[in-house]
């Protein structure tokens, strides 16, 4: 029966699926937080139901978007990267 051992490159790409698997998180975790900080001042300014709170929820709506926009952008190639790198590990 052959044993089969890792090379350098199995444990270089497991690495580095590694990084790209906590980048994933963390940007997954960031958009979740936009998302969270968004709803928070939208709660509040439905509850002053004050002229000063919509400006707050219509800049943070313009400010927060642009983010996630961002971060979307970055997530996409990365979820990309990982799911290949998986299919080609497994």
């Amino acid at each position: 029966m052959a044993v089969e051992t890792k090379t350098s490159t199995d444990s270089d790409l497991n690495r580095a699926l590694g990084y790209v698997r906590v980048a994933v998180y963390v940007v997954t975790g960031l958009i979740g937080l936009s998302l969270l900080l968004v709803g928070t001042v939208a709660v509040i300014a439905g509850l002053k139901g004050t002229w000063h709170w919509s400006i707050h929820l219509e800049s943070t709506i313009r400010y927060m978007s642009t983010v996630v926009r961002y971060l979307l952008a970055l997530l996409a190639p990365l979820f990309g990267i990982l799911v290949v790198g998986r299919w080609y590990d497994g």
